[in-house]
């Protein structure tokens, strides 16, 4: 009898210390413990867009041409509590070939926008923001088709604006407004031909008539290549389905510099229509629209006594850019 009570006590002993060695060992694993949640958001989308046409014998006449647009947006959100930090990299580049013209650039960007926000309380929409936007391009920009003068290049111009102000962001209707009453704008002309042209808005190189030669001029100074401002800056952004798989999307940009014609207000206007037919094909329609008074267009002239060919400024005026494209996007995170 002893015996058999002495087995049962060991064996009860046994299982005991079997269970709690695995409840220790699931307690303390760490391949089997619940992953902390993240507080980043990751978004990756990209895409290429082509067109073409072709003609071979067409009565009606016609010239043969294909596009194409590879376009990249990079997001990375940080929300945690009172706190956000949003940054966004887009990326553009375009090209055409139309038969017996040579290749040329149809869109080129590069755009970094960084804010970070801190709110009083989860239930508020507004937010104490500060804001950094860069803007460049990838290639040398010409007034086609005169390829031999670029009247644009890589950081020239290149824009970059710092400030802060408050935000209101609405995540459900996916909406975002800005305004900043402090904002520095600073413009990069960082090629020093088109500096000294005074290029964007940049103060341009000082000549002086050469003694020895009436025709030609001595350079006494320089182009400068950075221009400050400091002014407001008034940013829009909103996306919305307004039918089912056609999304509406608006980035406006608005901005105005305190000392210099103050209320001439620089337009930066992006709108967009996107028709989406499955997850990886995608139609869209977009107008871009620009007005900047530094930007000053090209034209081109002809010496009529020496034949020769330059460029001249036309002015500022209102540049429009329209987008019709249909396409393969890949999502990833």
């Amino acid at each position: 009898m002893k015996l058999l009570r002495s087995t049962l006590l060991l064996l009860l002993l046994l299982c005991t210390s079997n269970n709690f060695a695995q409840i220790i060992q699931t307690t303390l694993s760490p391949n089997q413990a619940p992953k902390p949640p993240s507080n980043w958001i990751k978004k990756n989308q990209l895409g290429f867009d082509i067109s073409e046409i072709a003609f071979v014998n067409w009565s009606a006449g016609g010239t043969s041409s294909i596009s194409g647009l590879f376009k990249g947006e990079f997001n990375r959100t940080y929300a945690k509590d009172n706190h956000k930090w949003v940054n966004e990299l887009i990326v553009k580049y375009g090209l055409n070939k139309q038969d017996g013209i040579e290749l040329r650039k149809t869109d080129d960007a590069v755009q970094f926008n960084s804010t970070y926000g801190f709110r009083k309380d989860t239930a508020s929409n507004w937010y104490y923001s500060s804001k950094l936007n860069f803007n460049t391009q990838f290639t040398n920009g010409y007034n086609y088709p005169n390829r031999d003068i670029a009247i644009s290049k890589p950081f020239a111009p290149a824009y970059v604006f710092l400030g802060a102000g408050a935000e209101n962001s609405n995540k459900a209707k996916n909406r975002v407004f800005y305004f900043s009453p402090i904002t520095l704008k600073t413009t990069l002309v960082l090629d020093q031909d088109l500096a000294n042209q005074g290029a964007f808005g940049v103060k341009k190189a000082v000549y002086m008539a050469d003694p020895l030669n009436p025709d030609s001029q001595i350079l006494v100074s320089e182009g400068q290549k950075v221009k400050a401002e400091f002014g407001i800056l008034f940013t829009g952004y909103m996306k919305t389905e307004i039918y089912k798989n056609v999304f509406y999307e608006n980035r406006l940009s608005l901005y105005t510099d305190y000392l210099n014609r103050f209320g001439n207000v620089d337009i930066d206007y992006d709108t967009k229509l996107d028709l989406v037919v499955n997850a990886y094909v995608k139609a869209n329609i977009g107008v871009h629209l620009v007005y900047d008074d530094d930007i000053k267009t090209k034209k081109d002239v002809v010496d009529p006594v020496t034949g020769t060919k330059s460029q001249v400024n036309d002015g500022p005026k209102m540049q429009l850019r329209q987008v019709l494209g249909v396409g393969l996007v890949y999502a990833f995170q």
